[in-house]
């Protein structure tokens, strides 16, 4: 019968333990960001500002993009409880067209993996149209 009871208070011991475990727990600012209207060339970069709500520290281990035009930069040492960072995203504004880009956030948070976006709209940048010069017969310009 004393055999039982230990095992019983073990069992009930070691439930205590598995809810006491610890875990990072990862909060952005913002999941999406509009860049709007941009220009080709204008510069189209955005930080995702995110804190470690949890109580263990936050690895981010892999942030990747769709495609080569976007670039994720990243922390790669732990972010520890309470505290924040970024990732910052640039985007290769240099494309025409509309931007829908998915950015995936891998990470131990036990919300992960998260799934970041841009979005936005590039124009074409508008012709530069030279002056309107005259020249006489030596090749030489002249005001009218």
């Amino acid at each position: 019968m004393k055999i039982i009871r230990i095992f019983f208070v073990a069992l009930l011991l070691s439930g205590f333990a598995v809810n006491a475990q610890t875990s990072a727990y990862i909060k952005f600012d913002k999941l999406v960001h509009d860049f709007g209207e941009l220009t080709a060339g204008d510069r189209a970069e955005v930080d995702f500002k995110f804190t470690n709500t949890g109580d263990a520290p936050l690895v981010l281990s892999n942030v990747r993009s769709t495609c080569g035009c976007t670039v994720p930069t990243w922390p790669h040492e732990p972010i520890l409880p309470g505290k924040s960072a970024s990732i910052m995203v640039k985007y290769d504004s240099n494309r025409i067209g509309q931007i829908n880009k998915q950015i995936t956030v891998e990470s131990n948070a036990t919300n992960g993996p998260l799934y970041l976006k841009i979005t936005g709209n590039i124009k074409k940048k508008p012709e530069e149209v030279m002056p309107f010069q005259n020249y006489d017969n030596n090749g030489s310009p002249f005001v009218q």
